[in-house]
């Protein structure tokens, strides 16, 4: 009997190799490794040459067309153009890696669609709640004094340095903050993967927060991959941004953005640094600890900041100088690793985390008044089951 013949489908070679790049697959080895989810090498060297047949002819089966969107995120439509398709951030782009600004991943692109279809959902609730815009968004532009910019961010949202350095922990003073943020009529969310997806983790070497300017519903997000200290200035950063109304993905290298960086990220950074240490309450500090060995953990633990941000502030302040201000800021710069911890724990909590209580509060509501469709809430919450819904409004203290 006459053996079966595979079907297969010719694709442009360009594409699938883009498809391979768009998803952070430098290396075929890489890819196959991926493919073949086993470390086994015959398996690998398998998958490495079925890849490299297909970069090179265009000819693979269906199945595995299926299997290379998948695993590269990619909507399968895009593999079957004439050419790859340019790609581009629905937000303004201020990441700066050397002097160039990366391509951003499937991941990215993801998390910030993601964003954009819960504000537009929560911009629609809010108008047809008669809800008035909110006065303080683009009410800074980049041309302002810094010290004066941060005044006029504190005149509106409490950002008190001394409430803050009271509280135990980073994390405390963290969740405070973003309480104190979310009262003004800001979404904040923070994750560490995409949507729900544990298989899909975001890296802070990509992007650390960004911001989303709307009079009626802006938003930031907060990559949480980072360390709690550092997530406090990506908060402190991105709220600038909805102060100058410019939405934007920022990476965040270091404190301030390099020299002859985009003006819009070093007016954010600078602002952003004076509202989280103050130079007056820093001055203070300073005479209070210069003495100590342990003066620059001391002040990052009563900033609640990371030490990054305070050696760059004492450097601003002349509390040091260059030499001393370079050799203990790369000594640091050496010592920082990601965050290890999962992004997992109670569900529920984790979910308000990732979405914002403001948001949820809404949605919810929303919903179980009949004004939103239980299948918009799955699709906002990234859920499929109505439990989780009825759950989180006996937590928020509603009657279902």
């Amino acid at each position: 009997m006459p053996r079966k013949k595979t079907l297969t489908i010719s694709l442009e070679p360009q594409c699938l190799k883009w498809a391979r790049m768009r998803a952070g697959f430098t290396t075929v080895h890489d890819f196959a490794v991926r493919l073949a989810q086993s470390d086994d090498a015959a398996k690998v060297d398998g998958w490495a040459a079925k890849v490299l047949e297909w970069e090179q002819s265009g000819n693979l089966t269906p199945a595995n067309a299926e299997k290379l969107a998948h695993v590269t995120h990619t909507p399968i439509g895009y593999l079957f153009l004439a050419e790859p398709p340019i790609e581009e951030l629905p937000i303004p782009d201020f990441r700066v890696v050397g002097n160039q600004t990366p391509h951003p991943t499937p991941d990215l692109m993801d998390v910030i669609y993601d964003a954009l279809r819960r504000q537009d959902w929560y911009r629609d609730y809010l108008l047809s709640s008669g809800e008035e815009r909110l006065g303080f968004v683009g009410s800074l532009n980049v041309s302002d004094d810094i010290k004066g910019a941060a005044e006029h961010i504190r005149s509106t949202i409490s950002w008190d340095v001394s409430s803050r350095a009271q509280m135990p922990t980073w994390e405390a003073a963290l969740r405070k903050q973003i309480e104190e943020v979310e009262n003004i009529g800001v979404i904040v969310m923070r994750s560490g993967i995409v949507g729900n997806n544990t298989h899909r983790p975001l890296s802070i070497s990509e992007f650390r927060g960004f911001a989303l300017a709307d009079d009626y519903a802006p938003a930031l997000f907060i990559n949480v991959v980072d360390a709690k200290a550092a997530q406090m200035f990506t908060l402190a950063h991105e709220l600038v941004h909805i102060w100058l109304g410019v939405s934007g993905v920022s990476n965040l290298n270091q404190t301030y953005s390099p020299r002859g960086a985009d003006s819009v990220e070093s007016f954010c950074n600078k602002v952003a640094a004076e509202l989280l240490v103050p130079q007056a309450d820093l001055d203070v500090q300073w005479r209070a600890c210069r003495k100590r060995p342990d003066r620059i953990v001391y002040l990052a633990k009563y900033f609640k900041v990371s030490s990054l941000v305070i050696l760059r502030r004492l450097r601003d302040a002349d509390h040091i100088g260059e030499g001393v201000f370079r050799q203990l800021y790369n000594d640091q710069l050496a010592q920082i690793r990601p965050k290890q911890k999962s992004d997992g724990g109670n569900f529920y909590n984790t979910i308000r985390a990732r979405l914002g209580q403001r948001f949820i509060s809404a949605l919810v509501g929303s919903t179980l008044e009949g004004r939103t469709l239980y299948r918009d809430a799955f699709r906002l919450l990234g859920i499929a089951k109505v439990e989780p819904v009825h759950e989180l409004a006996k937590q928020m203290g509603a009657t279902v």
